[in-house]
């Protein structure tokens, strides 16, 4: 069997889809590693082969992959990227004999000469159609709505990474759910230098960024709430914005935030979420959510929003509140600083919820879905 992977327009560091980038490149390593140790001679036969370009070669050109570079197209030029993707990949796709393609970004293409297979993310764009228009251009959100709506409905098969993405999909698109297949993502090990001691830490940690369904704002809110009732207000570190700008508090509060836009090393920004006292993830929508997942990792007890995905990511492994109450969670993060026995709990709980999210056991579900044979009905082939 031959399996494409459709990685052209994946560049490191540019665009929106970082975490998309992340999640795609470990598929493709322990679809290699669960190949190698598998004993299915169906699999053990099959051939990976990656669409790739010149600035993710470094990356995806590993042993046990098949890397052909497209030099044809740019993929920092829209126009080509939307040949690329409405036309051309499905093209060379039929001429390399391929058993099935996956679009990793949830978009396939026009044509379907062979089968194919879309990993849906999320439905953010139709959130922030419906919630914070003006944020993106309306032209170009118009036509990611339609491309996914499209995708959903015209592809072989439809891989979501979340319960939650698989209503959204059923909601937005109209299609039968038994298209979809839920698989969550699979979670890197993580680890930091040095013990965890509970008492020893003096700080909240937080991750956000400037768009609005990370809530940024949200944070802020609650943390002055948190300094209003506490009689000791740990200080907080915010990653993922540069100052506190966009937020009219005080300055005795502000001079208790630290802010980091970026983290380049990802040691340096383990290391600061292990040493925190409690990580805080306030999130509107996700299509699956990495960063609570991380803290658990780093044995961090979360407070987490109960928005979305996120109650099904973490389970009971993380105080859930209404990410848009900042007394709520105000009131949270005042009780759990002063509850050494709850934050013990959540660590103890959050080790066993991780384990959920292994990527070799992702990797074999992922095989098992590449090499069904047929599963689109007959109403979406007329349109194909």
């Amino acid at each position: 069997m031959r399996i494409v992977i459709d990685c052209f327009k994946q560049i490191k560091g540019i665009g929106k889809s970082i975490g998309i980038y992340n999640v795609v490149f470990n598929l493709i390593v322990n679809l290699v590693e669960y190949r190698r140790n598998t004993d299915d001679k169906h699999i053990k036969d099959s051939a990976i082969i990656v669409l790739g370009n010149k600035y993710n070669k470094e990356d995806f050109n590993m042993e046990g992959v098949e890397f052909i570079q497209i030099d044809n197209y740019n993929p920092l030029n829209k126009i080509h990227c939307v040949i690329w993707e409405l036309l051309a990949v499905s093209s060379i796709c039929k001429k390399m004999n391929a058993d099935r393609v996956v679009f990793p970004r949830g978009f396939c293409a026009l044509t379907h000469p062979v089968r194919d297979s879309i990993i849906v993310h999320d439905f953010i764009p139709f959130y922030y159609h419906t919630h914070f228009p003006e944020t993106f251009n309306k032209l170009e959100n118009a036509y990611i709505m339609n491309r996914l709506r499209s995708s959903v409905k015209t592809c072989d098969q439809v891989i979501a990474i979340s319960e939650a993405s698989k209503i959204d999909i059923v909601k937005y698109c109209g299609i039968d759910e038994n298209k979809i297949t839920v698989i969550h993502n699979g979670c890197n090990k993580m680890s930091h230098d040095g013990e965890k001691v509970l008492l020893s830490k003096t700080y909240i940690c937080a991750i956000t960024s400037a768009l609005p369904h990370k809530n940024a704002v949200g944070i802020f809110d609650s943390y002055q709430k948190y300094c209003e009732i506490a009689d000791e207000p740990l200080d907080l570190t915010i990653i993922g914005i540069s100052d506190t700008s966009c937020m009219e508090l005080p300055e005795k509060i502000k001079s208790k935030i630290t802010c980091y836009k970026f983290i380049k090393e990802n040691s340096e920004l383990h290391k600061i979420i292990a040493n925190s006292s409690i990580f805080l993830f306030l999130s509107l929508i996700e299509g699956f959510g990495f960063p609570p997942i991380e803290a658990m990792q780093l044995k961090v007890p979360v407070i987490c929003s109960k928005a979305s995905s996120l109650p099904e990511i973490v389970g009971d492994a993380a105080v859930l509140v209404n990410p848009k109450n900042p007394e709520e969670v105000a009131e949270a993060i005042d009780d759990l600083v002063n509850n050494i026995d709850k934050q013990a709990e959540l660590i103890a709980k959050g080790n066993e919820n991780i384990k959920r999210f292994d990527w070799e056991d992702k990797a074999r579900l992922y095989w098992k879905e590449f090499t069904k044979q047929v599963r689109f009905n007959e109403t979406e082939k007329k349109h194909k």
